[in-house]
């Protein structure tokens, strides 16, 4: 229960940050905080969109489906099933793997590192590696388990 109540806590923080920088792609927010100028650069760049769709929104979207699934995940009956540890596990590998892909445009591409960008890539990669504990505890031996 632990590793889903964590990825419910690191997927509201993931939200916060999907939201705070889609609200500057929106135009809502003045200036961005980052201090090195590359979150402007990234954000403004024709990368900061994926399939016509804002990258930070996606995101948004992807934290809060992972929220979803991770409350829904910690409720009686649900809490020994691997189903929601499964897609706990898929869901974030696609994030981390999208991740990997807009970190290469920020270093390869764009030239220019966002470390809220950043920031969401290693909140990802916690909640990835957390489901994937959560799914390796429930399809071991049954002498494993926890009580």
């Amino acid at each position: 229960m632990i590793h889903r109540m964590a990825i419910a806590l690191l997927s509201l923080v993931g939200a916060f940050v999907a939201a705070y920088l889609w609200l500057y792609k929106l135009g809502r927010l003045g200036t961005i905080a980052c201090g090195s100028g590359g979150c402007e650069t990234v954000q403004l760049s024709s990368y900061s969109s994926f399939l016509g769709m804002d990258v930070a929104l996606i995101g948004l979207v992807g934290y809060v489906l992972i929220l979803a699934v991770a409350l829904a995940a910690v409720q009686p009956g649900r809490l020994d099933r691997p189903g929601p540890a499964g897609l706990l596990a898929l869901l974030s590998g696609g994030g981390v793997l999208f991740a990997v892909y807009l970190t290469y445009l920020e270093l390869f591409v764009i030239h220019a590192i966002c470390r809220w960008c950043v920031a969401s890539a290693v909140i990802i990669t916690a909640i990835f590696v957390l489901a994937v504990l959560d799914l390796r505890r429930l399809r071991g031996p049954a002498a494993e388990r926890p009580a």
